[in-house]
């Protein structure tokens, strides 16, 4: 009997630290942001990695968020947010699952 693989989700796009972005991204799959963005995120069924350096002031509206870095702004998540040091959110959050690590 064959076992099903486990589903690993690759960065299939990444915003560097010197990156500036205004406006709307809209993306599939899984996208890290380690730079500035200011304005929307949007995805259906995609994954957000916020960077411990990024400074993102943005409305997200996705599948799964990961926060590292700063976000201001309004996160609904579809399937989870997940919030590790030295992360910060200023806003409000909204999923069916929040987890929030120590420090």
């Amino acid at each position: 009997m064959r076992k099903k693989a486990k589903k690993t989700d690759s960065i299939s796009t990444f915003l560097g630290p010197d990156a500036r972005v205004e406006g709307t991204l809209e993306f599939q799959g899984t996208i890290r942001l380690d730079g500035n963005l200011k304005g929307k995120i949007v995805s259906s069924d995609g994954t957000v990695i916020v960077g411990e350096k990024a400074r993102v002031s943005a409305d997200i509206a996705v599948g799964t968020a990961i926060v590292m870095g700063e976000v201001i702004g309004t996160i609904d998540a579809a399937d989870r947010i997940e919030v590790y040091p030295p992360g910060r959110i200023v806003g409000d959050i909204q999923s069916p699952l929040i987890s929030i690590e120590e420090g």
